[in-house]
């Protein structure tokens, strides 16, 4: 990664290909503002009044829940990348537990 976020910065990929059950793609206008990311780096957390870092709830490859109007877009190396804050989001996705 080419890209070292700061203190509560993330920098995600989003994910934007989002289906239905039944298969069909939804277009960017038909989804709410929420949208999918994964974290791809952090930062080392905020920076407390006693100079202490806040450590971050979330960590790489995470995939999180944001609010759409927050973050900056980047690009870097032909790839398009989200820097956001970590109290821009609103929930982190369940990881699914491997049934064998």
């Amino acid at each position: 990664m080419d890209i070292r976020p700061l203190s509560d910065h993330l920098v995600v990929k989003p994910i934007t290909e989002e289906k239905t059950v039944a298969g069909i793609v939804l277009p960017d206008t038909a989804k709410d503002q929420l949208q999918r990311a994964e974290v791809l780096a952090v930062g080392s957390g905020r920076l407390l009044e006693n100079g202490s870092r806040a450590p971050l709830e979330v960590k790489v490859g995470d995939v999180v829940i944001f609010n759409g109007d927050f973050g900056r877009k980047v690009r870097v190396n032909d790839q398009d990348y989200l820097l956001i804050r970590e109290s821009d989001i609103v929930a982190v996705l369940a990881t699914q537990p491997v049934v064998a």
